[in-house]
């Protein structure tokens, strides 16, 4: 399952952490995000520690969102070591999620 991340829990939880991490960035009234929603947590459950799984509430936490210009949900970053390394918008079905994480985390 993954976890929610705060404004203020993002720089111990993403920018510090030694790995992979993949950031959801949603909204409750967000369609697309409820959709993919269940398949980030999923793909949490299924990689086990090969990547650690967090969700932002970009409502709830702006200041996050705004520092890297994310406009339109769902965004997912996935950062190595703290530096963003690649970003997927819009919901995408459970392979195309899978293979994206996979071939960045290989």
């Amino acid at each position: 399952m993954s976890q929610a991340v705060t404004d203020a829990g993002f720089t111990k939880e993403v920018t510090e952490h030694k790995g992979f991490v993949l950031v959801d960035f949603w909204a409750e009234w967000c369609g697309p995000c409820k959709q993919l929603g269940p398949l980030v947590d999923e793909l949490a459950k299924e990689m086990g520690d090969k990547i650690k799984v967090l969700k932002m509430d970009v409502d709830a936490n702006p200041d996050v969102p705004s520092k890297f210009g994310i406009r339109g949900i769902p965004t997912m970053i996935i950062f190595k070591d703290g530096q963003k390394i690649s970003t997927k918008v819009g919901s995408l079905p459970k392979s195309a999620l899978l293979d994206w994480v996979n071939s960045e985390i290989a």
